[in-house]
């Protein structure tokens, strides 16, 4: 990274943001001490550099990531213990924007990728789950253990583990509030990939790069394809298909793509 780079990234509190390869950004959750807690100040600084990203058209692959031993423990949750007379309009009213906040990671048009290299729970893994692409440390443990705290999941665990995972499975990991190792997670679908510790991430960081290099429309073209599961029925996709991939044929990005392919070269996609 150059120097006039670091001079120019932003600084957040409980959070880093670091460009380790061109179109490349990772956001480090830390706060170790607190196993990345997601505290007053690092959500401030999620929503602060969530909505800089959004804006900035160099960017072509976001890694979530976590200092330390976790990934995300969840919520700071010693606010809700600390007012056992509030209402429940009172809370609700606290909960709704904070779930807001850090699934606003939805809104970015580019990949995602959560790499979770330690323990990701309740929240934290509910935001793992609102990245596109999850890999996991071998030893990582994660679960929703929602009930064992005597409340009900939240932030769109009800709806994003379902999504990844399945019904029968989602079922199973909410209802008893177990938390699975690495391999379990990976045999279940909560994770795509399980990489050793020691090069856990440069394993990421190279898989970034390499989603970095791929064609911008097209790649956000299919990730708006993918959203939420991907097309109601047969129809819708063919749809879709016949209107967004008219659009890639027509831009530069393709000429260069067949170009490359011909000469035998990596390709050097411009997103027009």
């Amino acid at each position: 990274m150059s120097e006039e780079r670091r001079e120019t990234t932003p600084e957040y509190a409980h959070l880093r943001l670091d460009r380790p390869a061109d179109g490349v950004v990772r956001l480090t959750l830390d706060n170790p001490d607190m196993r990345n807690a997601m505290s007053e100040e690092m959500t401030a600084s999620w929503v602060r550099a969530i909505d800089d990203l959004a804006g900035d058209r160099s960017v072509r692959v976001v890694v979530v990531t976590g200092e330390g031993s976790a990934f995300c423990s969840g919520g700071d949750t010693s606010w809700i213990s600390s007012e056992p007379d509030a209402s429940v309009d009172h809370l609700r009213a606290r909960m709704v924007p904070f779930y807001r906040a850090w699934l606003s990671i939805r809104r970015l048009e580019v990949p995602t990728i959560a790499a979770v290299n330690g323990h990701a729970i309740g929240a934290g893994l509910c935001l793992a789950l609102a990245c596109d692409i999850r890999y996991a440390a071998r030893g990582a443990k994660l679960g929703v253990p929602f009930v064992r705290l005597g409340m009900h999941a939240g932030m769109a665990g009800t709806y994003l583990l379902p999504n990844v995972v399945g019904p029968a499975h989602a079922r199973d990991l909410l209802l008893t509030g177990r938390v699975v190792d690495s391999d379990e997670a990976l045999r279940i679908g909560l994770v795509s990939r399980v990489m050793e510790g020691s090069t856990f991430a440069d394993e990421v960081l190279d898989i970034a790069r390499d989603i970095a290099t791929t064609a911008p429309i097209a790649t956000r073209l299919t990730k708006i394809a993918l959203a939420d599961g991907g097309h109601g029925d047969f129809e819708s996709a063919l749809q879709w298909e016949s209107l967004a991939q008219p659009m890639t044929l027509a831009t530069s990005d393709l000429q260069e793509g067949v170009r490359a392919s011909r000469e035998k070269r990596a390709p050097a996609f411009q997103g027009r």
